[in-house]
C-alpha cells in the first residue's frame, strides 16, 4: 500500500497508509466541512486510526515507497 508523509506546523511528521491523492482529498474535504472537522486516516506501520486537523498540515509528501521518475 502507498504511504504519504504529513509535515505538521509543530514540526512533527506523520506517515499514513494512503496515496498522496487520497490524503490530499481527505484534508481538502475536512477543511471544507464545518469547523473542527478532522481528516480520518490510518497511521502507517501500526494500522491505528488517526484524525488530523487539516489546518495544522503544512506539507504533504509522497512516502518512501513512491516511485521516483
Amino acid at each position: 500500500m502507498a504511504t504519504t508523509k504529513l509535515l505538521l506546523a509543530t514540526g512533527d511528521q506523520l506517515e499514513v497508509d494512503a496515496s498522496l491523492d487520497e490524503v490530499v482529498k481527505a484534508l481538502e474535504d475536512a477543511a471544507r466541512s464545518s469547523a473542527g472537522t478532522l481528516a480520518r486516516l490510518t497511521q502507517a506501520g501500526t494500522g491505528e486510526p488517526i484524525a488530523v486537523n487539516a489546518a495544522m498540515v503544512v506539507a504533504v509528501l509522497p512516502g518512501p515507497d513512491a516511485r521516483r521518475a
